[in-house]
């Protein structure tokens, strides 16, 4: 990986809140990281885990409440920081009809990104010769071209939602070990995960939301999703 300590974002949310409708999905949802930290995120569904990485993504605004990236409002920067930011959605952004290799050329011309494609393609371990189209893949294999799409940019923040999801064994240990090599080149972090024990692994903190607000903070290992209480 091509990111340093110094290339990460050290990121600050402060009284982060949106709502849809009259419910709010986010109340004051606080939290500050630092190049190379990684946090977990869990909670039941409809705690607001995916709505805060959403937030974080610029892809929803904040009704109320900060997010800064490396000193920046990130919603007032969001066309010229979205390029730094990385995002393992729990959807697909798949071109089904386009192989793994011309999928990421696809995403490195719309985002005007100039890296290795072979490189990222190895990094996830599939081939750069096949010419398949990815309708034929795996679910696995899906998952892991996702990634690289999150790749592509070499991002300065990370988000990823449910990591792991749909991967067997082999990929987990594959996906786990590119979020390692991520966190240690200095990568900032957040991953929402219903695999606690699989996910923890790789973090350095971790938050349990509930109703949108953040209930719990501790180490990943003790985190109440591991029991199922808080």
């Amino acid at each position: 990986m091509a990111n340093t300590p110094d290339s990460g974002a050290h990121l600050v949310v402060d009284g982060l809140a949106r709502r849809f409708g009259r419910r709010w999905a986010l109340a004051r949802v606080s939290l500050e990281m630092r190049p190379g930290e990684a946090v977990l995120v869990t909670g039941p569904n409809g705690s607001g885990k995916t709505t805060l990485l959403r937030c974080l993504a610029t892809a929803l605004r904040p009704h109320v409440g900060t997010i800064r990236f490396n000193e920046q409002d990130l919603w007032a920067n969001r066309f010229r920081l979205r390029s730094r930011i990385g995002f393992l959605a729990h959807a697909s952004r798949l071109y089904n009809d386009l192989s793994a290799r011309e999928n990421l050329k696809v995403w490195a011309r719309l985002g005007g990104i100039h890296n290795d494609i072979d490189e990222v393609l190895g990094w996830v371990d599939l081939p750069t010769d096949r010419h398949e189209a990815v309708r034929t893949y795996s679910a696995g294999m899906r998952r892991r071209l996702s990634m690289a799409i999150a790749l592509l940019e070499r991002p300065a923040l990370m988000l990823v939602d449910e990591p792991f999801a749909t991967v067997d064994p082999d990929g987990r240990e594959l996906m786990g070990k590119v979020l390692t090599q991520m966190r240690e080149a200095g990568t900032t972090m957040v991953m929402a995960s219903h695999m606690p024990k699989a996910a923890g692994k790789f973090c350095t903190t971790a938050i349990h939301l509930d109703a949108g607000q953040i209930v719990w903070r501790g180490k990943p290992e003790d985190t109440p999703a591991m029991s199922g209480g808080v």
